[in-house]
């Protein structure tokens, strides 16, 4: 199965999921066969590493981003992938615009995944400070975490 995390420009939010699925579903969820990757849907940062406070914060908790880039998000990108998941309202309406009518279907929210969490989006901790960073790991392990549940349960 191939899943892509999406935010806006690809720097914060989406590689940050990214970085903790690939780790989390290493962790504990070998049997399971996942590829991720991620995408902003704007061209702001294409061919940037993540934001550095993304890669420290990340780094801290046993998540590393050093080795991702950005890139944009593109209509074949729903071909390739099985799911795309948008981190806020926003980015989903504008990945919609592009999606071919036949995989609609494909585009959802991650927050979706971790109901317990009481969000709907994944705030963009770009203009915060450090604990905007802290927030997106806490809700990219649970959103994983609940990702990894039900696609175990689709496979069984």
């Amino acid at each position: 199965m191939r899943i892509l995390f999406v935010c806006l420009g690809n720097i914060c939010r989406s590689p940050t999921v990214e970085g903790v699925a690939r780790e989390l579903a290493r962790r504990e969820a070998p049997h399971l066969q996942l590829h991720f990757d991620s995408a902003g849907t704007a061209d702001y940062h294409v061919g940037d590493p993540p934001d550095t406070r993304s890669i420290r914060a990340a780094l801290a908790r046993g998540y590393d981003l050093s080795s991702l880039r950005a890139r944009q998000l593109q209509r074949d990108d729903f071909n390739r992938f099985d799911l795309l998941l948008a981190m806020d309202e926003e980015n989903l309406s504008n990945m919609l615009r592009i999606a071919p009518a036949s995989h609609v279907h494909r585009a959802r929210l991650f927050l979706d995944y971790a109901p317990g969490t009481g969000m709907a989006s994944v705030p963009d901790p770009y203009y915060g400070d450090a604990a905007g960073f802290e927030r997106v790991i806490d809700l990219a392990e649970h959103g994983v975490r609940g990702l990894l549940r039900d696609i175990a349960v689709a496979q069984r």
